[in-house]
């Protein structure tokens, strides 16, 4: 595996190779922080993820993503991770858990990992909470993107898209002139399925039922920073950044 690898960097134009040294001269003074990401969809955890992985030179750890490369790579843990999911079985949390700690034992993880979309469950927690202990680590912070869902609605439910050229508009913030009609081609408007008001309100009950004994599982040990989502961007930046100092 070495061999190959270093046969690789040769490949690797000396600026890039420069330029990942440096990043990782700059990462080695920053603090490490072990996170957790909680909110709704539509609150803006994909926005403000990659600020963060950047500024702190954390790792973004999704689930998914996790569980595909495993699968790809044919670990020993991706293999039965495979055959829950051909069985259409759900992928055991103490195999989702093993499958992070080997992915945060990688190099990009060394500062760090953003967790996005897990723990779901108080049991999850728990078992995350116990593998990290096992490596002398622990969860630094849980940022909770709390936002109002009446605000969430008004912000997704609003969403209108011209399907042939991706354009898209939100009634309230960046209305068409003519009401669901595409300013350029006088053609109507859509709403994405995911986007109509019983598919959110769905989306949003099952969200607060599963992550809210998650948050008071984290409140009770005193890391849970909870940030304005309704803010604009830029704020709700500087609130992690305040969270994080």
């Amino acid at each position: 595996m070495a061999s190959n690898s270093t046969a690789n960097l040769e490949d690797v134009p000396s600026v890039d190779l420069m330029t990942e040294l440096l990043r990782r001269m700059k990462c080695s003074s920053k603090p490490d922080k072990r996170l957790i990401l909680i909110g709704p969809p539509g609150s803006g955890k994909g926005t403000q993820s990659p600020i963060i992985k950047d500024e702190y030179c954390l790792c973004h750890l999704a689930t998914g993503d996790m569980l595909r490369a495993a699968v790809a790579a044919k670990t020993p843990l991706g293999i039965k991770a495979k055959e829950a999911m051909d069985q259409g079985q759900l992928v055991s949390d103490d195999l989702v858990v093993g499958i992070m700690d080997e992915a945060i034992k990688k190099p990009s993880c060394q500062k760090g990992f953003i967790l996005d979309g897990f723990p779901r469950t108080v049991a999850q927690a728990q078992k995350l909470d116990e593998m990290l202990e096992k490596q002398g680590v622990k969860v630094d912070k849980v940022l909770n993107f709390a936002i109002d869902d009446a605000i969430l609605e008004e912000r997704i439910t609003g969403r209108w898209i011209h399907p042939s050229s991706g354009r898209s508009y939100h009634t309230k913030y960046a209305p068409p002139k003519v009401p669901g009609i595409d300013d350029v081609t006088g053609e109507p408007l859509i709403q994405r399925k995911d986007d109509t008001a019983a598919v959110l309100k769905s989306r949003l009950e099952a969200f607060h039922k599963q992550t809210e004994p998650v948050i008071d599982y984290y409140s009770k040990k005193g890391i849970v920073a909870n940030l304005h989502a309704e803010k604009p961007p830029k704020d709700v930046t500087a609130e992690v950044q305040k969270a994080l100092s």
